[in-house]
C-alpha cells in the first residue's frame, strides 16, 4: 500500500462492506472480491447469500445476511421479494462502523450506520428496474409481476433517492453510470472502473485449438439481449457458443438453430479457455460497463458490441472491435460483416484492456476513500 495515501491510519478504521447479494458470480462480485482482499479484517453484509456460489476467497469470510435469508427459497426467489428490500436493508446493523463501503446495483445503499460514519458507495448502477431499465423489465415481466412492479415503483424510487442522499460519497464503475447516479439522485461521483483480473484473463496460442467459433458469455435475462445474437447468428450460420445461464435460457434453446450451442453455466477455468479460443467475443446488451468485456479483450480478442453504455469506454472502434449502432439483427450482421473485413491485432486488444487491470483499481480506490476520510491523496476521474 502507499504510504502516502495514509494507510497506516485507514488500517484503523473499522471497515463494513455491504453488497446487494451473493447468489452468484459476475462483475460485481469481481468488485466485492477485490475489496475484501483489500480490507481483510472488515465485516461484510449481504441481503441474501448462497455460499455455493461463492468464490473461494469469500466463503472464508463472516457474511452477515438480512431478513430476506430466512424467507423461502431466499437465493433463488429474491427478486420477488423486491416489495421489502428497503426493510431488508435497514435489518442489516451496520452501526459502530467507521468506514462502510457499499458495493450496490440494488438499495444496500441505504443502510444505517452512525451519523459520523464516512460511507462511500461504488455503484454499479442505480436500481435498473426502478429507473433506467423500467421498460426492460417491464416488457418481459408476467401479468401479475408488471402490476406488482407498477405498484411498488413509486414508493420504493422514493425510497431510493432518499437513501442515496445519505451517501458521503458515490464512486461510479463508468462515465454511463457516472451520468445515472446524477440524473436518478441528484449526486456527482468520481469514475473508478471496477477491476480486471488481466493475470488469469492473458493470450494463450492454443496451439491446434477450434478459433472458428464466435462466443456469448452472459446472464440470460431480457435486458442482455443474448435474443438479438442467437437470431442473428441463425440467419448467419456462423458458429456461436453461449456461456451462462438465467430465465431466458429455455426461450433461447428454442429460438437457437444447430449452429449455436447454450451451455449454461461453466467453471471460470471454462470461460477463460473459451475467450482464449474464440474468433471474437460478442455482447448486445446496454451494459453499466461489461468486465466481462475487458476479460475477453484481455485475452486478445476482439468485441463486437452494442454501441452504449459501458461498451463505449471498453472498445475503440476498428482497433479492439466493432461497435454496431442497434440492439437489431441487421446491426449485429452488419458488424460481423465489418470484422471478417477488418485486422485486429490480438496485442494491441490485450494492451487497451490493461487500462482496468486490479492493481490499478486498487490504487484508485485506496486513494479516494484516503481522501474521503480526510487523508489527502486524490484520485482523477478517468479522461
Amino acid at each position: 500500500m502507499n504510504p502516502r495515501c495514509g494507510s497506516e491510519r485507514r488500517v484503523l478504521m473499522r471497515t463494513a462492506i455491504v453488497h446487494h447479494w451473493l447468489v452468484t458470480s459476475r462483475g460485481g462480485e469481481r468488485v466485492l472480491e477485490a475489496l475484501a482482499e483489500m480490507f481483510p479484517s472488515a465485516d461484510i453484509f449481504t441481503l441474501v447469500c448462497d455460499r455455493s456460489k461463492l468464490p473461494a476467497s469469500l466463503r472464508r469470510r463472516r457474511i452477515q445476511t438480512s431478513l430476506l435469508q430466512r424467507l423461502p427459497n431466499a437465493a433463488a426467489w429474491y427478486p420477488y421479494y423486491l416489495p421489502i428490500f428497503p426493510s431488508a436493508t435497514k435489518s442489516l446493523n451496520v452501526a459502530g462502523y467507521d468506514l462502510i463501503i457499499s458495493s450496490d446495483a440494488a438499495t444496500v445503499k441505504g443502510v444505517h450506520g452512525d451519523p459520523q460514519a464516512t460511507h462511500v458507495c461504488y455503484c454499479h448502477t442505480p436500481m435498473r428496474c426502478l429507473w433506467t431499465g423500467y421498460e426492460t423489465y417491464y416488457r418481459a415481466a408476467g401479468p401479475l409481476e408488471r402490476r406488482l412492479l407498477s405498484v411498488v415503483r413509486p414508493g420504493l424510487r422514493d425510497w431510493d433517492y432518499q437513501a442515496a442522499q445519505r451517501v458521503t460519497h458515490f464512486v461510479a464503475n463508468s462515465r454511463t453510470v457516472q451520468n445515472r447516479i446524477r440524473e436518478c439522485y441528484g449526486r456527482e461521483s468520481v469514475v473508478i472502473y471496477p477491476p480486471v483480473d488481466t493475470e488469469k484473463f492473458s493470450i494463450d496460442s492454443l496451439d491446434g485449438a477450434d478459433h472458428s467459433f464466435f462466443l456469448v458469455v452472459s446472464q440470460l435475462v431480457s435486458y442482455k439481449r443474448v435474443d438479438v445474437i442467437v437470431n442473428a447468428f441463425n440467419q448467419s450460420g456462423k458458429p456461436l457458443v453461449v456461456i451462462g445461464d438465467g430465465p431466458q435460457r429455455n426461450k433461447l434453446k428454442r429460438l437457437a438453430r444447430s449452429n449455436v450451442r447454450l451451455l449454461g453455466s461453466q467453471p471460470e477455468w471454462i470461460v477463460r479457455q473459451a475467450m482464449q479460443r474464440c474468433k471474437a467475443f460478442v455482447f448486445a446488451g446496454e451494459e453499466d460497463f461489461g468486465i466481462v468485456m475487458a476479460e475477453a479483450q484481455a485475452c486478445g480478442k476482439c468485441v463486437i458490441a452494442f454501441g452504449r453504455g459501458g461498451a463505449t469506454e471498453i472498445v475503440t472502434h476498428g482497433l479492439t472491435g466493432i461497435l454496431f449502432e442497434e440492439q437489431s439483427v441487421d446491426s449485429l450482421l452488419e458488424a460481423l460483416d465489418q470484422f471478417e473485413r477488418g485486422s485486429f491485432n490480438a496485442d494491441t486488444i490485450r494492451a487497451s484492456a490493461l487500462r482496468f487491470r486490479k492493481s490499478r483499481f486498487e490504487s484508485e480506490f485506496l486513494c479516494f476513500l484516503n481522501k474521503a476520510a480526510g487523508f489527502g491523496c486524490a484520485v482523477e476521474s478517468p479522461a
